[in-house]
């Protein structure tokens, strides 16, 4: 199995230009005919083409340099070269590929291919260098030379929501709970070392997807913890639902730290529509304590809501609340 791999270098190189021949035409009692060497051939293309079958950028690990075919040389009797073959590379949607420089050169939120390096121009065989002054060239063009091509890819995911939580808040429970996913599970920190995905549909509309984000501890956007390797998959989440263990009774002072460490990253984050959600409710006897807790936390675009990931208390109205939202937003839309 590939490990999940969202930020990788490559280095690509298009395709060299082949070589124009030098050819004669070889006639009966004519040694040398008029030239008929043919052009060379151009040199295939890196392009890069976003798959949402890739959710993904492992599969780039196994090679260091991808190269596009170089064009072919050309031949006599005015046959031109080959072309060289292009050479597609699939990336998730999401993905982000700059130079080394951080130079933004292409950013994949839509699914047209993006030409990165185009193939060289094959040399001109002898053939077109005749003149009436030169009814006999004995030579002709090289192909052009490619260079190598460093670039960084990341991936940020794209999802409608996103689960933003403490280690151990429930976030891939509830992510199973609420879709078909399948993601790991267990009593204990940092369970989540990659985003995990799944799909929340009712048939009557697009399906939504949700991207479990890993644990988000204080001191996240200064490298603590899983540090901010997962907080940029935040960046292309349109809506935020900040989920709380009632069973730690820090819900405030939580939110309030979710929030700072997203804030530190980037500002923007907290402009993004969110609720609260409280899990692990079915660990709480004293629901009126439990009530005035959540009354001192902060309410977002939707009110909060509690749940139980674990005995689904709670699931059904969550998942319609989340439909319903987004029937309606993409209904103003």
């Amino acid at each position: 199995m590939h490990r999940f791999t969202d930020e990788i270098s490559i280095t690509i190189k298009a395709g060299n230009g082949g070589a124009g021949a030098i050819a004669f035409r070889h006639e009966k009692f004519i040694e040398f005919g008029g030239p008929d060497g043919g052009d060379g051939g151009d040199g295939g293309s890196v392009i890069f083409q976003p798959d949402e079958r890739v959710v993904t950028l492992s599969h780039l690990r196994s090679n260091k340099v991808y190269r596009a075919g170089n064009g072919q040389t050309g031949q006599g009797r005015l046959k031109s070269g080959k072309k060289g073959r292009n050479l597609i590379i699939p990336v998730p949607f999401g993905t982000v590929i700059t130079d080394l420089d951080g130079n933004i050169l292409h950013d994949f939120l839509e699914p047209e291919p993006w030409l990165a390096a185009e193939g060289a121009m094959g040399g001109r065989g002898n053939a077109f260098f005749k003149s009436s002054t030169n009814q006999t060239p004995r030579f002709a063009q090289p192909g052009i030379q490619t260079e190598p091509m460093e670039l960084h890819l990341e991936l940020k995911l794209i999802a409608d929501i996103g689960f933003v939580g403490f280690p151990n808040a429930g976030k891939s429970s509830l992510l199973k709970a609420l879709t078909s996913a399948n993601p790991r599970i267990a009593s204990y920190p940092f369970t989540t070392l990659t985003p995990n995905l799944g799909v929340l549909s009712d048939g009557t509309m697009r399906a939504l997807t949700i991207a479990d984000i890993p644990g988000i501890i204080e001191g996240a956007s200064r490298g603590i913890g899983l540090g901010i390797s997962f907080l940029k998959h935040i960046d292309r989440v349109s809506f935020l639902i900040f989920l709380l263990d009632v069973s730690t009774a820090y819900g405030e002072e939580e939110l309030k730290i979710l929030k700072d460490e997203m804030e530190s990253y980037n500002s923007n984050l907290l402009n993004r529509p969110w609720m609260v959600v409280f899990n692990k409710i079915d660990l709480v006897e004293d629901r009126a304590f439990l009530r005035e807790w959540m009354d001192a936390v902060p309410v977002g675009t939707l009110p909060h809501m509690t749940i139980s990931a674990a005995t689904g208390e709670g699931i059904d109205a969550l998942r319609e609340t989340l439909l319903s939202y987004f029937r309606e937003r993409e209904h103003k839309i």
